[in-house]
């Protein structure tokens, strides 16, 4: 299972990384993409919108079921992935990078270090299947 080493994770499986400063990029894992299945529909924020930590960002659709997205960190939204609700087989092709969601402007980047690395998600994974 592919799993960035450089992101942090929630256990509804949103990723985030830092971009740079004060700047974090957010997405989907691989394994939640993997899990979900076809991508029929997502909707996602318009820049500007604030969330905080916790909050939903977005909806996601697959054949199998529908699913809020939640933002790992508080932020501002600073730019939004537009590319991704037209052409949803860019997550499974690179969840992680092409097929990154939105950037967000951290309130707190503290928040960051409080998310499972790599190995806590990777053990996460291995016991909800």
């Amino acid at each position: 299972m592919l799993i960035d080493a450089d992101a942090r994770y929630l256990e509804s499986h949103e990723w985030v990384k830092k971009a740079d400063g004060n700047t974090f990029t957010v997405g989907l894992s691989a394994y939640a993409i993997e899990q979900l299945g076809d991508i029929v529909y997502m909707e996602l924020p318009e820049a500007g919108a604030e969330f905080a930590k916790g909050d939903a960002f977005g909806v996601i659709e697959s054949v199998k079921s529908a699913a809020d997205m939640y933002m790992p960190i508080g932020g501002k939204i600073v730019d939004v992935n537009t590319a991704v609700p037209d052409g949803p087989d860019m997550l499974k092709a690179d969840a992680y990078n092409a097929g990154w969601l939105i950037k967000i402007e951290a309130t707190d980047a503290s928040q960051f270090e409080t998310l499972m690395d790599e190995a806590a998600y990777r053990t996460f994974i291995e016991t909800e299947a």
